[in-house]
């Protein structure tokens, strides 16, 4: 295969280091209260966000300047990596539990998400996978019903920590590799009623998965209880009007929106810097998908392509489930928002992933 390199797509690197640049101001700013009053320190959070930053910003350059075919050879280990590490999370004595979730393997304060790591496996083997000369997804038993196994392996280990956000976008992001790939629609929806069905099972297996959809629905019907995030989210976003309140006025941070630094962060910036600044990360998320998808679709090669086409729509999917839960459009799910919110493992493994898109965009015709 004939590949031209050139420099990395520049608008895609703008729109990155812009929402980086954002999120750690916003991560001081909806953090400060919360870092002093809980480790006496207003600098605590951006302070650990710095260092996952750095880490990241190295990784991304790392896997930037790789020549990405290099990944495929790894895809199939790095995969079995994450499958036993979603394993090991779940072992009472070695997986951590936080937040109600066992999902951390780590020592004190420090720890890793496997499920993080999960998605980059899955996006990575299954762009290898679907990206052989010799493969063909159109049939349902030899075709569609292998990667479907394997996806949902992955999302039912996940769901045992249990983490339905970051299984959903995991799972979000490989149907539409599959989709990409060529799957048949007539498949796709049949397997979509199931996968509906089965959702509603695993909400009706959960009370508070419960609570959350019918405080979703009317979250004033329990305000101090399954409705209290949404209401909080919405009292942030109101007063924020136009132009906001001015960075670091907001009121809702002052423990009022819960874990403000992580989740609900786009709530305290649309407060803060109103409309005006939410449409601005908005527009920026849009850039990063727009150039995404354009190095998507002008990549010489199967597995390039459906490569990007899996890291756009990580980062596709779970923002638009994050802004949909903070202005209350869908049911509160624990999830970040990429490259804004507070969280180490995150946002490393964002800017690795981005990296790798960076790199590919190198190759784009």
């Amino acid at each position: 295969m004939n590949k031209s390199r050139h420099a990395p797509d520049i608008w895609l690197l703008l729109a990155i280091l812009a929402l980086l640049a954002i999120g750690m101001v916003m991560v001081y700013s909806a953090g400060s209260v919360l870092g002093f009053r809980n480790y006496g320190d207003s600098f605590y959070f951006v302070k650990r966000q710095l260092l996952f930053a750095g880490l990241g910003l190295i990784a991304m350059f790392i896997t930037a300047n790789t020549d990405y075919l290099v990944l495929k050879r790894f895809a199939k280990p790095v995969l079995i990596a994450c499958f036993i590490l979603l394993v090991l999370v779940l072992i009472p004595g070695i997986g951590v539990v936080r937040g109600g979730a066992r999902s951390w393997l780590g020592i004190s304060s420090f720890g890793i998400q496997p499920s993080e790591f999960m998605k980059m496996g899955m996006i990575l083997f299954l762009a290898k996978w679907l990206g052989t000369e010799e493969y063909d997804i159109s049939g349902f038993f030899r075709g569609l019903l292998p990667p479907l196994a394997l996806i949902g392996s992955a999302f039912a280990l996940i769901m045992l920590q249990p983490d339905l956000g970051t299984g959903t976008v995991m799972f979000g992001a490989a149907m539409m590799m599959v989709f990409t790939a060529g799957a048949q629609m007539k498949h796709l929806l049949s397997l979509g009623a199931m996968g509906v069905a089965g959702f509603a099972g695993l909400i009706a297996a959960a009370p508070y998965r419960l609570q959350r959809i019918t405080a979703f629905l009317d979250p004033w019907s329990d305000p101090l209880g399954a409705g209290y995030q949404i209401i909080q989210s919405l009292y942030a976003i109101g007063p924020g009007g136009l132009g906001g309140l001015g960075l670091g006025m907001s009121r809702q941070k002052y423990s009022y929106v819960p874990e403000p630094q992580t989740d609900f962060i786009f709530s305290i910036l649309a407060e803060e810097l109103g409309f005006i600044g939410g449409l601005a990360v908005l527009l920026l998320f849009l850039v990063l998908i727009w150039r995404g998808m354009k190095v998507a679709m002008s990549l010489p090669d199967r597995f390039g392509s459906y490569l990007a086409v899996g890291i756009v729509c990580m980062v596709a999917v779970q923002v638009v489930i994050n802004i949909g839960v903070v202005i209350g459009l869908m049911p509160v799910t624990g999830i970040t928002l990429p490259l804004i919110s507070y969280g180490g493992s995150s946002l490393t493994l964002m800017l690795t992933a981005l990296g790798i898109l960076l790199n590919l965009s190198r190759y784009a015709r």
